[in-house]
């Protein structure tokens, strides 16, 4: 497992998003390439940028990761990840519920593999810690 230096950690939270991504029923997961995370299956999305609403870091995320256009429906929820033996930095990561757009997946050098699953697939899947919840939590809000 590669781990990050804790030096070049900021020493403050850091704000992100993710996007819990369904096409009809199929969820996008998506394998972290490097830290955090790395080989584990989460949702697209990374950090917010100064002056940027979390909708617009959503849409920017997603197209820089994968490539895709999506309908963002609503706040699905929130996760706090605090520094740890996994990972040294403190994030606030707000998902959302949102439906695929347009495009099919095309990776960047952040990611190394993506699925459309059925989201009780996640069981099966090495994923980041509260992905099973939080993809519940945006499937309801989607109606499925």
């Amino acid at each position: 497992m590669t781990t990050v230096p804790v030096d070049t950690v900021p020493r403050r939270p850091l704000l992100a998003v993710s996007g819990a991504i369904f096409r009809k029923t199929e969820l996008l997961v998506v394998r972290r390439a490097r830290p955090p995370g790395q080989h584990l299956f989460s949702l697209p999305g990374g950090k917010v940028e100064y002056g940027e609403a979390l909708t617009e870091a959503l849409h920017r995320e997603v197209a820089e990761e994968t490539g895709l256009s999506i309908e963002i429906v609503a706040l699905a929820g929130w996760r706090e990840v605090l520094p740890g033996p996994k990972h040294p930095g403190h994030y606030l990561i707000m998902t959302f519920a949102a439906r695929w757009h347009a495009g099919e997946p095309q990776l960047n050098e952040e990611l190394d593999a993506f699925r459309w699953i059925a989201p009780g697939e996640l069981t099966t899947l090495a994923h980041t810690d509260g992905l099973p919840a939080m993809v519940a939590d945006a499937a309801k809000l989607l109606g499925l």
